[in-house]
């Protein structure tokens, strides 16, 4: 596999960022999640890691916002 994608979004109760991928072939998928861009960054990398432990990695883990960022300047 050449590339994933996870469908990144806020959950509304801890706002937090959640990383989803499904399987396309149904069997299973990767959830992880975590306070803030770079630390998420960090556990879909890992979790890819774990979830083809032994098999071939995909070169590419693209993120898809579900909601596009907005930024607020200070």
């Amino acid at each position: 596999m050449d590339e994933i994608t996870f469908h990144v979004g806020h959950d509304e109760e801890s706002g937090w960022l959640i990383a989803s991928w499904d399987a396309p072939d149904g069997s299973g998928g990767i959830t992880t999640q975590d306070e803030d861009l770079r630390d998420l960054q960090t556990q879909v990398v890992d979790a890819v890691a774990c979830h083809y432990d032994g098999g071939e990695i995909p070169h590419r883990i693209r993120l898809h916002f579900v909601n596009d960022p907005i930024l607020v300047p200070a």
